[in-house]
């Protein structure tokens, strides 16, 4: 007797959930057409578990329910440069404390003289600090990013432009060193990035055959890979907040295609075409969700 109860109580509870999971996601006559996904108070429901969600993340992460400015570290950027110099065949890198010296002595000049450049104001080149902090090479190479909101961004963008990925990949590079600072450039909040890539001089080597190779900066960084670069800063529970809205728009567009089965009332004012206005307001978040988090300048 009790377990024929309790399949009926399955069956009713299967039915249930069939019932809400329709009249949430699926335009019919029961919900007259209009989802409660993408009713006022399923939107609302949306952003507030999108907010709370992300809130918790970032206490959960960062101990503040803002979170950090950003999550770029020097050994995020040390672990995803070998990890594509790996999947290039290329050795990894060994992070070197004279060249993480001379890569804050780089990062600290430029927030103190206020510049955006390999070379210095004062005519400082990246190979002063090379020196200042006792490393000699026999090759070495500069990489620069500002205002990334994570590592893997940074790398991606780098990997995305010739002259950068030369430097990331270099069979002729042993050592790395990184420095992330944030302060104030041009009077705006930066975070800066600088990436200083040597190799050793071995003993009896002549300063004239000492090869250096910098960058260009203020490299345009193509579409996709700005959404590649965003997708990989977003958190988890951004990327899921996302596809819940991509799922909403798929709902709307539905919702849409129905809109002449909506009650009379409805089909003669603006609310005929609800479905259509929603989708355009969805996307439009996703595209600024997107533009803020790629981006980053190289």
């Amino acid at each position: 007797m009790k377990a024929k109860q309790t399949k009926k109580k399955l069956t009713r509870l299967k039915k249930s959930l069939h019932r809400h999971i329709k009249l949430t996601f699926v335009p019919h006559g029961a919900n007259e057409y209009r989802p409660h996904l993408i009713r006022r108070h399923g939107l609302i429901a949306m952003l507030v578990l999108v907010i709370a969600l992300q809130a918790g993340y970032n206490f959960s992460t960062t101990g503040t329910v803002l979170g950090d400015m950003t999550g770029v570290s020097t050994d995020a950027l040390l672990a995803n440069t070998n990890s594509e110099r790996k999947k290039n065949g290329a050795g990894e890198l060994t992070l070197n404390a004279k060249l993480t010296r001379a890569a804050e002595l780089k990062v600290n000049d430029m927030l103190k003289q206020q510049y955006w450049a390999h070379t210095a104001p004062n005519g400082a080149t990246p190979w002063q600090w090379f020196e200042e902090a006792g490393y000699t090479y026999s090759y070495a190479g500069e990489n620069l990013a500002k205002n990334f909101q994570s590592a893997n961004a940074v790398v991606a963008a780098w990997l995305s432009s010739e002259e950068h990925r030369a430097n990331v990949l270099g069979l002729q590079y042993s050592e790395v060193g990184f420095a992330v600072a944030e302060g104030k450039l041009a009077g705006k909040p930066t975070t800066l990035v600088v990436a200083l890539y040597g190799s050793p001089a071995q003993s009896g080597t002549l300063l004239g055959v000492q090869q250096a190779t910098t960058t260009p900066v203020d490299q345009p960084v193509g579409i996709i890979t700005r959404v590649g670069m965003a997708v990989q800063a977003m958190t988890p529970v951004m990327i899921g907040s996302l596809v819940l809205l991509l799922v909403a728009v798929f709902v709307a567009l539905a919702a849409h295609m129905y809109r002449n089965k909506l009650p009379k009332s409805l089909r003669n004012s603006w609310y005929r075409h609800h479905g259509l206005i929603k989708v355009s307001g969805m996307i439009g978040i996703c595209i600024i969700v997107v533009v803020l988090y790629s981006g980053g300048q190289i």
